[in-house]
């Protein structure tokens, strides 16, 4: 039975049941203590803890999730996968554990001709929670399993939650007997690789607090109801249905491990170093194409740091299997939605861009494997000429920061070398990134409150009402106010507030436009100046600001009215984006999508997926053609649809959001058609003029033009002009011949520049013959310890080190240091000759001591090395530091 089949049978039975099918959220977690979701219910958790009423009450689901928490288990055994699909049956209040339990089993031994899955009833093992006789009776009674096929467990194998606070509660598990060939008897506790879970039956009744591991946390009380949370794995299933040992053989991984293997030349099952291998890469493409599909890019934080780090680990696994850097993820990655087509049928329709994100990061990888490497390798010479055998973990953290290296990387790397890492600080490091990051995000979207609170408003009073599109101005009832996290009942002058009104004009953040500014005032008693308008959970508008007067109270009636001419500025940027958005799709094709943006009063920015740089020329087409259009004053038109038809009619949705059946479509005749919540112009013709004011890489494959519009376009155009004159003025050019003229005085500098360079590097290397003739004897050696002019680059320091070395002969052990200061940065350069090294004398170790004197490091090889550091007014203490270090040697 193939996996789409499995999960449509599952489907369809509980559909028969009573249930709505509901289709899988996208893996980015609307719950903000998720980076993804991670299990089935996580779509479902606000009915469960009542912040939310569920529209049904009962619902059945086969949902996408990905799970890294033990990703370095991935390939290593035959279960652990990033990514898995959850099939899942759930109760909000309705029915129990005496519906769940009987309705589980009936579907798991009905006959496959009937629906089922043909389980052999006889072979199906259940645990129950230690305590959980309710359960165990319903088992034995209700549905008739022995009650030596039933074992009680306890709270880390049968109580369940999602690993952080939330709902809880005891479960009750299904296994499969897959026979004396897989291990020894004696049911799901003596050996759980013979018996196999296969579904889990939580009886969410609980709410748990914060607490590590999976049994030491406070259960903090009931739930408002009682409830079912079902879950089984799509792939565990489907690998019992399809009678192989593994998930990896089956037939959605399978496919994309059998390519690899074809592609790698490596064949499967033949060494099980090179088999972990090939299931890492398998599992890990599929991983990535699901991510990308549902709007994740790559990048060095959060959810983007995922996505980015298991396809480096691909990209690792499958140079290590063929033994060469070729380019494999494209093949891979059209593997992977080939085979998961039959369920998410999308992937096809969005195979362009899913390529166009994997392509360009693995051509990403390669430019940092390289410069990663050379970073690394000068970090391990520095560590070993310090005599250290640990590799920095300030310096493992600027390679993940910087370039993007995974730790295990780093870790393997490192390894290589003989190296450790001080993966302490390494996390230490990581943490505070990610700390910070977290910190910046919730202030942003939650404020001070924590989410049940805008939960409970929401739930008492229901959604915002949003009159922006026609309104500047209403009135309304506030709804609650929110000091310092907290509801209260009323807010007085100089105090920092949100308010919830039953009705806005205000436009909320979203979509990439910033949101209204403007005032909330109560007649003759009070004024709220608001400066931002969030939406922390959906339909809730929450206005935040501060009591300029007076004061504001829970129900007053109020009036609410934004900046207008703010409004109308920021509508005109969102306009422009929409038109800039289909010029580059013009330009570049269709595979080119929005990746970000931001809507500022009279400026733009605007990221868009795409595997170049435009040039000059394409980026003078692209602001011609959108300056083109809008003069043609077209009309722009919103109107209300369904999702399927408005995708239909050609309207872009922006890949990662979240969209209900019914969308809001925005158009411009036929060049532009988008899926949008935001405020636009009437015509196009009051956007006045859009000036792009230019184009770079904000990351792999992801590149931004920033934008001003109308009249901030109109002053932009007017400063350039007059500063073009005044140089045309200045240099005695027609403003046409600038070009060229300005290109010439470069050229001319240039080359006098590098004169300059040339008989600056001649002098310091005519004071060799009389550094040499000056050495001194320290020790066994001959020492020179110099101190070049202020302004001596290090490359000429390292030219004149050598040159005064190669003068000094091999004859005797001989040691050179030059130090300089060349941009209020002093810098030390130290060269040794084959007698030196073999007397003990290393320029790493050299280098090392200059360096530290000068509140810096350095390293090198054995025979030059160079350092530097922060003092340069220790420039003379660091050579007389080497001086006494070689005068020390024996």
């Amino acid at each position: 039975m193939e996996t789409a089949e499995i999960a449509r049978r599952f489907l369809a039975y509980f559909e028969t049941n009573g249930h709505t099918v509901v289709p899988s959220a996208s893996l980015i977690a609307e719950d903000p203590t998720l980076l993804l979701v991670n299990a089935g219910m996580v779509p479902f958790k606000p009915y469960f803890l009542g912040q939310r009423t569920p529209p049904y009450a009962r619902a059945t689901s086969a949902q996408k999730c990905v799970r890294t928490k033990d990703i370095d288990e991935v390939g290593r055994t035959a279960r652990h996968a990033s990514f898995f699909q959850m099939l899942g049956n759930f109760s909000f209040g309705d029915y129990f554990k005496e519906g769940a339990i009987p309705l589980a089993w009936d579907l798991l031994t009905r006959p496959v001709a009937d629906g089922g899955f043909g389980f052999d009833a006889e072979r199906l093992w259940v645990t129950v929670f230690h305590d959980d006789d309710e359960a165990e009776t319903l088992w034995r009674e209700r549905v008739g399993v022995p009650a030596e096929r039933i074992q009680r467990r306890g709270m880390v194998d049968n109580f369940w939650s999602m690993g952080v606070p939330g709902p809880c509660g005891p479960c009750s598990e299904i296994y499969f007997d897959r026979g004396a060939a897989y291990g020894r008897e004696g049911g799901p506790e003596a050996d759980e690789n013979r018996y196999l879970e296969v579904w889990n039956l939580v009886f969410m009744q609980f709410e748990r607090g914060p607490g590590p591991g999976k049994d030491d946390y406070p259960i903090l009380g009931e739930l408002p109801s009682k409830n079912i949370d079902t879950g089984m794995g799509l792939e565990r299933m489907a690998a019992l249905l399809q009678g192989v040992d593994n998930i990896y053989e089956t037939d959605t991984l399978g496919r994309i491990l059998n390519r690899a293997a074809d592609l790698t030349g490596v064949r499967y099952g033949g060494d099980s170093r090179s088999d972990v291998g090939l299931r890492v890469v398998a599992d890990h493409m599929r991983t990535a194409t699901m991510l990308v599909a549902d709007g994740v890019r790559p990048g060095n934080e959060k959810r983007g740091y995922v996505l980015r780090r298991i396809l480096r680990r691909s990209i690792r696994n499958l140079r290590l299997l063929s033994g060469t850097d070729a380019h494999y993820l494209h093949d891979l990655a059209e593997t992977a939605i080939d085979a998961m087509a039959g369920q998410y049928p999308g992937l096809r329709t969005d195979a362009d861009r899913i390529h166009n994100v994997i392509d360009a990061e693995e051509r990403n990888f390669a430019d940092t494997l390289r410069s990663g490497t050379a970073l690394f390798n000068r970090a391990a010479e520095r560590t070993k000429a310090a005599g250290s055998a640990e590799f920095s973990g300030a310096d493992a953290f600027q390679l993940h920061d910087t370039y993007g290296f995974p730790i295990d990387l780093t870790l393997e790397m490192a390894g290589e070398q003989g190296l450790s890492v001080d993966e302490d600080t390494f996390r230490r490091l990581m943490q505070e990134q990610k700390d910070t990051a977290k910190r910046d995000a919730r202030a942003k979207k939650l404020g001070n409150a924590d989410i049940s609170t805008y939960a409970r408003l929401l739930d008492d009073s229901g959604a915002t009402r949003f009159l922006g599109y026609t309104d500047h101005e209403g009135d309304a009832r506030v709804l609650g106010l929110i000091v310092d996290g907290e509801a209260v009942p009323a807010a007085r002058a100089g105090d920092k507030v949100e308010v919830v009104l039953d009705s806005t004009p205000f436009y909320a953040e979203s979509g990439g436009q910033l949101a209204d500014q403007g005032t909330i005032s109560v007649d003759g008693r009070g004024v709220v100046d608001v400066d931002d308008v969030q939406k922390p959970i959906g339909g809730l508008f929450v206005h935040r600001g501060t009591v300029r007067s007076g004061e504001i109270v829970v129900d007053d009636q109020v009036h609410a009215a934004i900046d207008t001419d703010r409004r109308s500025s920021v509508s005109r940027s969102h306009s422009a984006t929409h038109l800039i958005h289909s010029a580059l799709r013009n330009a570049l094709g269709p595979a080119t999508g929005q990746a970000g943006s931001e809507n500022q009063p009279g400026r733009l920015r605007f990221d868009f997926t795409a595997n170049r740089a435009l040039d000059g020329a394409e980026l003078a087409a692209v602001e011609e053609e959108v300056n083109t259009v809008l003069s043609g004053d077209i009309q722009v038109r919103d109107f209300q649809t369904s999702l399927d038809e408005a995708l239909a009619m050609g309207a872009l949705a922006m890949f990662g959001e979240k969209y209900g059946d019914r969308v809001r479509v925005v158009e411009m005749s036929d060049y532009s058609r988008e899926l949008c919540g935001g405020t636009h112009v009437a015509a196009t013709g009051q956007l006045g003029v859009v000036k792009l004011l230019g184009e770079s890489s904000v990351g792999s494959g992801v590149r931004r033009v920033e934008a001003a519009v109308g009249i901030d376009a109109f002053r932009r155009l007017s400063r350039e002009s007059l500063l073009v004159s005044q140089l045309a003025e200045q240099l005695r050019t027609p403003r046409e011949d600038l070009p060229q003229r300005v290109e010439g005085i470069v050229t001319r500098l240039r080359a006098a520049e590098k004169e300059i360079e040339r008989l600056r590097a001649a002098q310091v290397l005519q004071a060799a013959a009389g550094l040499a003739a000056g050495a001194r004897e320290h020790g066994a050696a001959l020492v020179v310890a110099h101190r070049a002019p202020d302004g001596t680059t290090g490359d000429d320091l390292r030219k004149l080190a050598l040159d005064v070395r190669g003068r000094l002969g091999e004859d005797r052990a001989v040691a050179v240091a030059v130090a300089s200061v060349p941009k209020d940065r002093p810098v030390v350069v130290v060269a040794v000759n084959k007698a030196a090294q073999q007397a003990g004398l290393k320029a790493g170790e050299l280098v090392g001591v200059a360096a530290r004197a000068l509140g810096g490091g350095g390293g090198g090889k054995p025979d030059v090395a160079q350092g530097g550091g922060t003092d340069a007014g220790a420039v003379d203490d660091a050579l007389r530091a080497v001086e006494r270090r070689v005068a020390e040697a024996r």
